[in-house]
This record gives C-alpha cells, structure tokens and sequence, in this order.
C-alpha cells in the first residue's frame, strides 16, 4: 500500500464512485443566483404589500387572486434558486414529488371548500336573523 506523493492530496471516499448518489461536486448555486433569488423574493414579497396597503385594486377578491399568483411565483423562485430543484436534479425524482404534491394539496383542497360550500347550501335554514332569534 503506499501513499499519495502529493501531501495535500486527501482520498474522499465520496467521490470515488461508490458513495456518489448523483449530487453534482461543488456548490449548488453561485452568489449571482442567490443575489438574484433574493431581489426576485423582496419584490415578489413587496408587490402584495403595496397592492393591500394602496388599496391599488379595489376587488378584494380580485387583490386576493393577485397575491396568490404572486405567492405562486414566489414559491417557484425559491424552488429555482434556493433550493436548487430542477427537472435534472436528483435524476428527476424532485420534480415528480412536487408534482406529485402539488396535485394532492389541489384535490385536498378542492374537495374541501366543495364539501364546506355544499354543506352551507344544504344544511343551513333559510331563515332571517331575525326569524332565528324568535325560535323558541
């Protein structure tokens, strides 16, 4: 058995192809792409906030759509960036379990403001607050 020549070289067994799991060598993301997920996140951050404290939009239920797009987004660019995800990483495995969720949380939800808006309709007397309070 004999040493390395180099005294600085060092065996790190995982890069020697047996405890290699498909991660790339090195850093993920370069300081730009932090820099630029960052500033993306303020403003994506900051848009709502002035939507809401402008009363720019004056549907509340159109302003409440608008946030939720952005909060979307916002999703998406710390998936890219921060997180690193991306149709090649880990072989593909992270972008199918996203999409995977991400369909479960779309039936979960679904199915339950469909349950609570059948429940109010169906269940609810049609009766006037002030018909309800003369009950005996």
């Amino acid at each position: 058995m004999s040493l390395p020549t180099d005294p600085h070289a060092t065996h790190h067994p995982a890069h020697d192809g047996h405890g290699d799991h498909g991660h790339d060598e090195g850093p993920h993301g370069t300081l730009r792409d932090y820099v630029i997920g960052f500033v993306l996140s303020v403003i994506l951050t900051a848009i709502p906030f002035w939507l809401v404290m402008g009363k720019v939009i004056e549907d509340p239920g159109l302003t409440a759509l608008v946030i939720l797009g952005l909060g979307a987004v916002q999703i998406v660019v710390h998936m890219v960036y921060f997180l690193h995800m991306n149709a090649r990483s880990e072989g593909g495995w992270n972008l199918l379990a996203l999409i995977f969720t991400t369909v479960l949380v779309v039936i979960v939800l679904a199915g339950s403001l469909w349950v609570m808006y059948h429940m109010n309709t169906n269940m609810m007397p049609t009766m006037t607050p002030h018909e309800a309070r003369n009950l005996p």
